[in-house]
């Protein structure tokens, strides 16, 4: 493992740690009177100890001999030595916080390592945004280990973008310490039908021998041996058990998936309740996207182990699946992921195996959070705001959101949201135009949305309409689009949704909600329209705020913001919206919004 995550790598200090172990030099630190969670062997193994040194574990189980008059010794007191929690999908960006005061908020609910893929902020900033990503995280004790955008655009030729990842700049971010893996390969149709494009992207990645890591929604199984062939290592987009099974079944690790807004846990967890003697080790769990509230209020890994054991899942197979079975699927198991001999020493003490709560936390040997409170230092972000700045769109009227129409009765394409899933349904409504214009039509839920360039003020905007959302009132707007993450807008009227935009376009990118005029919320994201340089407590303040401007204009999705933010994601089915257009995500191809017309061109 590289020397970026660790104080030293393993072949520097295998004598100072045979040493230790040994009893022929004292530990730096030893744990004594815990019970010891066994992640290689699914048990749990009374009064062990672990000594540290030099940042890794040179013994575990009886260590009183490796005590010197130095050591520091932490008496568990009964409480459950775990390895520490790896969630092993995350956009660090959905959080809307710098990976510094993400780091702060995690470390302390028991997260030691995270592999963020930052292929939002890579869209709009290019490469130059991936390395402000990495350079912030090293502020930090928190293991994050990169994968590099692999879809960027999500998917090419359906909308515009600030940049453009290609094979060549895969290459040289393989070369990247902090880089261990490709970040999720969206492209699924272009792997099953031989386009070069991603297939030489894949190439890049298996060839500097690191992990690819997979984008898998559909439930075609021949679809997914062909994708399997790629390389691609887990996937984190099952919504049901089946999908989940048969992934687990392919050689594929399987996310249950519990964020914010996506909480598909409750349905995957099923593969392991109804499938009880399979084996586990391809299942695992991570967040994916997380906002600050959940992070406040909830936790982070410790929460989705407490969802785990509510679904039914044994404890001890949840704490594998955060652990050991992430970093398996990284190739990095030899380093970390278990209490073992010569691993790093990421720890953490939990109480119970049912709250988990967790209690004190180690990261290479070092005592890093205690009670939930981080003990160690974590430098504030530096960067140049002009810097980071992307809002390249004039303002705009509210006579930009016309829809113009020549019948007295139009069907049109609508796209139905679906509250805590990332999937949409494409369905079809008849609207009645007015003066020549159709409008939204709160009482059916049928709102209208638009997406505005804002990369590079091209005039190249789209509408359609909506439902789900259920406000009847005001419009909302939000630069946090994924994954080109363009201005979307979603209202009732028109004048609302160009004051919603305004309003965002003004401050340089974030998310607003707006009622008669007035503007009800507003959360500033300055960093490239997707982060703040607030703490999470503060971003928890002011996202709370907009959620309950939200619930004010009639909106009770569990984070819509995040439900929002997807309207525009062409690489998951059924319908979405980009700035170039309608998409049909099944045929991957434009669709027209109005129902009979001839589709455009693609």
């Amino acid at each position: 493992m590289s020397q970026v995550f660790c104080k030293f790598p393993l072949y520097k200090v295998t004598r100072d740690l045979s040493a230790v172990a040994m009893g022929l030099s004292p530990a730096e630190t030893v744990i004594v009177n815990a019970r010891l969670v066994n992640v290689a062997t699914r048990e749990i193994e009374e009064n062990a100890g672990v000594a540290v040194v030099k940042g890794r574990i040179a013994a575990v189980g009886d260590v009183r001999h490796c005590i010197g008059p130095e050591t520091r010794v932490i008496d568990a007191c009964g409480r459950y030595l775990a390895p520490g929690l790896i969630d092993g999908h995350i956009h660090i960006e959905s959080s809307m916080l710098t990976p510094c005061e993400y780091a702060r908020a995690v470390i302390p609910h028991g997260t030691t390592a995270i592999m963020p893929d930052p292929h939002e902020i890579c869209n709009l900033l290019g490469i130059e945004g991936v390395k402000f990503m990495i350079e912030d995280s090293k502020r930090t004790p928190l293991k994050a280990m990169f994968t590099f955008p692999s879809c960027v655009p999500a998917v090419e030729d359906f909308e515009d973008t600030g940049a453009e990842i290609t094979a060549e700049d895969v290459k040289q971010a393989m070369q990247w310490e902090e880089v261990v893996g490709l970040g999720e390969m969206m492209n699924f149709p272009g792997i099953q039908y031989g386009a070069e494009g991603p297939h030489a992207i894949v190439a890049e990645t298996l060839k500097a021998g690191k992990t690819v890591t997979g984008h898998y929604p559909s439930e075609d199984a021949r679809g997914l041996n062909a994708y399997l062939c790629s390389g691609a290592a887990n996937c984190h987009e099952s919504v049901t058990a089946e999908q989940a099974l048969l992934k687990m079944r392919r050689g594929m690790l399987a996310f249950f998936r519990e964020g914010s807004a996506w909480r598909d846990l409750k349905e995957t967890a099923n593969v392991l309740k109804e499938n009880p003697t399979i084996d586990t080790r391809y299942a695992s769990l991570c967040s994916d996207d997380t906002h600050p509230e959940t992070l406040c209020s909830k936790g982070h890994m410790d929460h989705i182990l407490r969802r785990a054991v509510e679904e039914g899942i044994d404890p001890l197979t949840a704490i594998q699946m955060t652990t050991l079975n992430v970093s398996a699927n990284y190739h990095l198991d030899r380093e970390m992921g278990i209490v073992a001999p010569g691993r790093v020493a990421d720890l953490i003490l939990i109480d119970d195996l049912k709250q988990f709560n967790v209690s004190l936390v180690l990261i290479d040997g070092e005592i890093v959070a205690e009670n939930g409170r981080l003990l160690a230092e974590v430098e504030p972000p530096r960067y140049e705001r002009a810097a980071v700045r992307v809002m390249n769109l004039d303002p705009v009227k509210g006579e930009d959101f016309r829809i113009a129409c020549d019948k007295p009765v139009q069907t049109v394409r609508v796209i139905e949201v679906i509250g805590g899933k990332s999937v949409t349904r494409a369905k079809t409504a008849d609207l009645t135009a007015r003066d020549g214009l159709l409008h939204a039509d709160p009482a059916r839920d049928i709102l209208k949305v638009g997406v505005f360039d804002r990369h590079h003020n091209s005039g190249r905007n789209s509408f359609g309409f909506v439902k789900g959302f259920g406000i009847g009132e005001g419009a909302m707007a939000s630069t946090v689009s994924h994954d080109a993450h363009n201005l979307i807008v979603v209202g009732t009227n028109d004048e609302d949704m160009a004051l919603a935009a305004n309003t965002l376009i003004e401050c340089g990118g974030g998310m607003a909600a707006v009622k008669d005029g007035k503007v009800l919320a507003v959360v500033p994201l300055p960093i490239a329209g997707l982060m703040s340089d607030r703490t999470a407590p503060e971003m928890a303040k002011v996202v709370a705020a907009l959620d309950r401007a939200w619930h004010d204009i009639g909106c009770n999705l569990p984070s819509p913001f995040i439900t929002m933010a997807l309207l525009a994601l062409a690489c998951i089915p059924e319908l979405r919206l980009t700035n170039r257009g309608l998409v049909d995500c099944v045929r991957f191809c434009f669709t027209d919004l109005f129902v009979g017309k001839t589709d455009p061109q693609n």
